[in-house]
């Protein structure tokens, strides 16, 4: 198993304290933003439970995002709608969503992790860390933060768009989700230039 803390300790050993992770959440679904998060943890705090968030369910999810607020780790989100991503790409979406997140932060970081092989802009040194999730507690805390957060957006977005099936599939290219499609069309807040969205077929 890989030592969560390898990246941090590092930098925190170089007088580095402000050790900023970010992560997104929704890239590959068909509906809704993509959610990014940014999060600086404090180190005097037990930080065992910052693993991916993709380790663990939705009810441990919710558990550690709370238990994260509540120990007060730094933590801010940023938010990239349907609309804009069909009007550049997901990509840019995604590293856009990062940049805002980073610039809620309430402290400036010194350096950031940022999951997956691309940097946003960026207000301080960086590194990208392909599956920096798995490798990185700070990471893995922002995987957390922008997983849940997107989650709640999308289930609360349920009722205002019923049929899709939103509140299980959170937006993403189920069975279900793509036969909705077929049969509704898509809603406002579905991704059009993504495929199986037009036409619900995948």
């Amino acid at each position: 198993m890989a030592d969560l803390l390898a990246f941090e300790r590092a930098l925190w050993a170089r007088g580095i304290t402000r050790v900023a992770g970010v992560d997104e959440a929704g890239r590959g679904a068909l509906f809704g933003p993509v959610v990014a998060a940014a999060v600086i943890l404090d180190a005097k705090r037990d930080l065992s439970p910052y693993v991916d968030s993709k380790q663990l369910s939705e009810t441990r999810r919710e558990s550690v995002f709370e238990r994260l607020k509540a120990d007060g780790h730094l933590c801010a989100v940023g938010t990239v709608s349907a609309e804009e991503i069909d009007a550049t790409d997901i990509l840019r979406a995604a590293l856009r969503a990062m940049t805002f997140a980073l610039e809620g932060l309430p402290v400036r970081p010194e350096h950031v992790l940022v999951d997956g092989p691309h940097l946003p802009v960026l207000p301080c040194g960086g590194e990208a860390v392909i599956h920096g999730d798995a490798l990185s507690a700070s990471v893995a805390a922002a995987s957390i933060v922008a997983k849940v957060t997107r989650d709640r957006v999308i289930r609360s977005l349920d009722a205002r768009y019923p049929g899709y099936g939103l509140h299980r599939n959170k937006g993403y290219g189920t069975v279900e989700h793509l036969g909705a499609l077929r049969s509704l069309g898509p809603s406002p807040l579905h991704r059009r230039s993504f495929r199986g969205v037009v036409s619900g077929d995948a």
